[in-house]
């Protein structure tokens, strides 16, 4: 499982970026995933308990927004989630389309203090 290694860089980049703004708390971490990027959101978070335990980020919350796999048909220019519609345009049943998001993996918030 990759995901406790995604989640130990997590917080090495969220610790450094607090103590070069010298923050003294991190009350949530906010990241983007998207449906392609690789990483499990289910097992982000339970893998997040073990990797904070013990740590300063022991009671900062993970908050997780997934972000879905959109491409654009390059035959119709119909917008779709690919994973929902097994790589058809559900307008036209074209299989040829421009990916346009769901890859990203993202910190995408720090509320700290």
């Amino acid at each position: 499982m990759h995901e406790l290694g995604i989640v130990y860089e997590v917080i090495k980049i969220v610790d450094r970026f607090a103590q070069e703004n010298q923050l003294t708390r991190v009350d949530k971490i906010v990241l983007e995933v998207g449906q392609l990027s690789q990483a499990i959101p289910r097992f982000l978070e339970e893998c997040y308990p073990a990797a904070v335990s013990e740590t300063a980020y022991e009671d900062t919350k993970l908050e997780i927004i997934v972000l879905p796999a959109n491409a654009k048909c390059k035959n119709c220019n119909e917008v779709y989630n690919v994973i929902k519609y097994r790589k058809i345009c559900p307008q036209c049943d074209a299989n040829q389309y421009e990916l346009i998001s769901g890859q990203e993996f993202n910190i995408k918030e720090i509320v700290a203090y």
